[in-house]
């Protein structure tokens, strides 16, 4: 049976823990991934890494499907960018920090690599919305957040905001 797991919130210190690798590919992954994309599609997300829901082990869900029904799941996954000269920019909102959007450039060309919930490995050069996304969620395994990306005087007021 799949529950609803609590998001951290921004500034919240545990979105700041690195995410170790997932070693165990059993039953207890399988069970935190749809508990995982339970919550993300119950909160209207796109994206959702363990570390927001307090599980510091690398793994993402995301669904970027109109119908929301094509769910993705990234374990260890890592990038390496293609191009750094190519990037494009997009508003970006997240589970952790409700209510604000932002325009984030990143590059678009990369090359990514994961392992599924079995433990086999895949290799991709995303596109689109797909790699915007795959940064995304990898930074909140690193225990970055969009609001690193912005100014202080941004970062600092949307923290207060968030804080009330």
């Amino acid at each position: 049976m799949t529950q609803k797991l609590k998001i951290l919130m921004f500034p919240d210190p545990k979105l700041r823990k690195v995410a170790k690798k997932v070693t165990k590919f059993d039953k207890s992954l399988q069970n935190l991934a749809s508990n995982m994309l339970h919550t993300m599609y119950e909160e209207n997300g796109i994206g959702l890494a363990a570390t927001q829901v307090d599980h510091h082990i690398r793994l993402i869900v995301m669904d970027l499907s109109e119908k929301r029904n094509e769910p993705m799941f990234f374990v260890n996954p890592e990038y390496k960018i293609l191009d750094n000269h190519s990037t494009c920019s997009y508003e970006e909102g997240c589970l952790s920090i409700p209510g604000f959007n932002e325009e984030i450039t990143r590059p678009d060309k990369i090359d990514l690599k994961w392992q599924d919930l079995d433990g086999n490995t895949h290799n991709d050069k995303p596109k689109g919305l797909l790699t915007i996304c795959i940064q995304h969620e990898i930074d909140h395994l690193e225990g970055k957040l969009m609001v690193d990306y912005l100014s202080s005087l941004k970062r600092d007021r949307i923290r207060k905001k968030l804080s009330k």
